[in-house]
């Protein structure tokens, strides 16, 4: 009991001696997947914490710092995904801030635009960084979303961060326009490609990889032999099926605009050349170890004969050996060609199974 109650002394006496202890300096940390380019900086979290604290950080009584309140200050901003605070066994304030990553950019049918990351999160645009994302047109101008707005934030989010995952694609998708107009639970979607004359009809963001996958085939078995302006739109929408509906008056290529398609052509034709490398990697084969004969004797007589050094007697007999043997096959091959009636008949007849 005396050492207990002396435990619990002490505890009260650090907890109280922590209390009153000053933070002596601060840390900060700020975490992305882009590098060093964060739309937030140093600076901009030291802001937010001095509203956090109401005035300065250093100096002030650690029992003042309500760390709590303050992480939920910094994941209050637009930025932030996650804020953690901690002080460590020097007094030193930690501030590990973690950046929300855009994975598209909308545009809204009134001329708006911000940005949406992994989990549907709006975001306004940033003044200190601006980053290439697949772009989306004609989202509805609305202050309250519906259902409807919250699955078509879905599916955008869905498309373009199967785009952003594909080096092919980023580079051929221009933008990608959205159609409300089709019904109530209709949600649709077109993409205009950078190179072509055209425009595909995706309709919503499920299964997007295979609709992906059905258009990569049809460019590269089809447009690649016709052409990319033979086709005014080209339909994936549905399962199993790529519907294409030709131009009226196709487009003759340009210079420029023949040297991007052949551009295409050699990305589409490398990513076949990777995709079959990868599917024909060889399976290691074990190797079975070559098993002596039944008389060890002469398999040791064979082995003692390899390791010592060549003897000329021994070539010019094995020479003299290898010509005889050719001249008896010659023989024999003449004699097997010649049959009883006087024709020539094959050497070698191929049976059938």
């Amino acid at each position: 009991m005396v050492i207990g109650a002396g435990m619990l002394t002490l505890l009260i006496a650090a907890m109280g001696k922590q209390k009153k202890d000053n933070c002596k300096d601060y840390a900060i940390t700020v975490k992305g997947i882009r590098g060093d380019d964060f739309f937030l900086d140093e600076a901009d979290i030291l802001r937010l914490l001095k509203v956090a604290t109401k005035g300065k950080i250093k100096g002030q009584p650690k029992s003042s710092f309500n760390l709590q309140q303050m992480e939920e200050l910094l994941e209050g901003n637009q930025w932030v995904k996650d804020a953690q605070l901690y002080f460590d066994s020097r007094d030193v304030l930690h501030v590990s801030v973690t950046e929300r990553e855009p994975v598209a950019r909308i545009f809204t049918a009134a001329g708006k635009s911000f940005y949406l990351d992994e989990h549907a999160q709006m975001m306004g645009l940033s003044d200190r960084l601006s980053v290439r994302l697949p772009v989306f047109t004609g989202f509805p101008d609305k202050k309250m979303l519906t259902v409807k707005d919250s699955l078509l934030m879905k599916d955008i989010v869905a498309t373009a961060q199967y785009i952003n995952g594909n080096p092919f694609w980023s580079s051929q998708v221009s933008q990608i326009n959205l159609d409300l107009s089709c019904g109530a639970d209709c949600r649709e979607m077109e993409m205009v490609p950078l190179i072509g004359n055209h425009v595909v009809k995706l309709g919503n963001g499920e299964n997007i990889d295979k609709k992906f996958n059905r258009l990569f085939v049809f460019y590269k078995q089809v447009l690649s032999k016709t052409g990319f302006d033979k086709y005014k739109t080209i339909d994936v929408r549905f399962d199993g099926q790529v519907v294409g509906a030709k131009s009226e008056n196709p487009r003759v290529d340009s210079v420029q605009l023949r040297k991007n398609v052949e551009k295409l052509l050699k990305q589409i034709k490398e990513m076949e050349e990777l995709n079959d490398k990868q599917a024909l990697l060889p399976t290691p084969v074990p190797v079975q170890p070559v098993m002596p004969p039944a008389d060890s004797s002469k398999y040791n007589e064979l082995n003692a004969l390899e390791d010592q050094e060549p003897d000329n007697s021994r070539t010019e007999n094995k020479a003299a050996d290898k010509k005889e043997i050719k001249t008896e096959r010659k023989v024999t091959d003449k004699k097997d060609v010649k049959t009883s009636g006087g024709k020539k008949q094959p050497k070698a007849v191929m049976r059938r199974n």
